[in-house]
């Protein structure tokens, strides 16, 4: 089983809070096909999501995610084709 979600964060800008909220919505829709999720402190105003050490999400690239785009990054490469509910359908719109 893959799916090693990698959130690393700026601890100069104090971003924990935001890393810690972002894998708990992840650990809480993917508990079944994630096997392992970690915090890694950075500095710089890093903000970035990997998934098997691929980067999906770079804040410096596409701003703060919301949590629905995250959830959509890391379905596709874990669990492509599973619905991810009302989420699907906010980014359809």
């Amino acid at each position: 089983m893959s799916g090693r979600v990698e959130i690393e964060y700026c601890t100069q800008c104090r971003w924990l809070p935001r890393a810690a909220w972002l894998a708990q919505e992840l650990l809480t829709t993917f508990e079944a096909e994630l096997s392992e999720l970690a915090l890694k402190p950075g500095k710089g105003g890093i903000f970035v999501v990997r998934v098997d050490g691929e980067v999906v999400w770079d804040r410096r690239e596409q701003g703060f995610p919301e949590p629905t785009a995250v959830k959509q990054a890391v379905r596709d490469r874990v669990a492509p084709g599973r619905s991810l509910g009302h989420s699907d359908k906010a980014s359809q719109e």
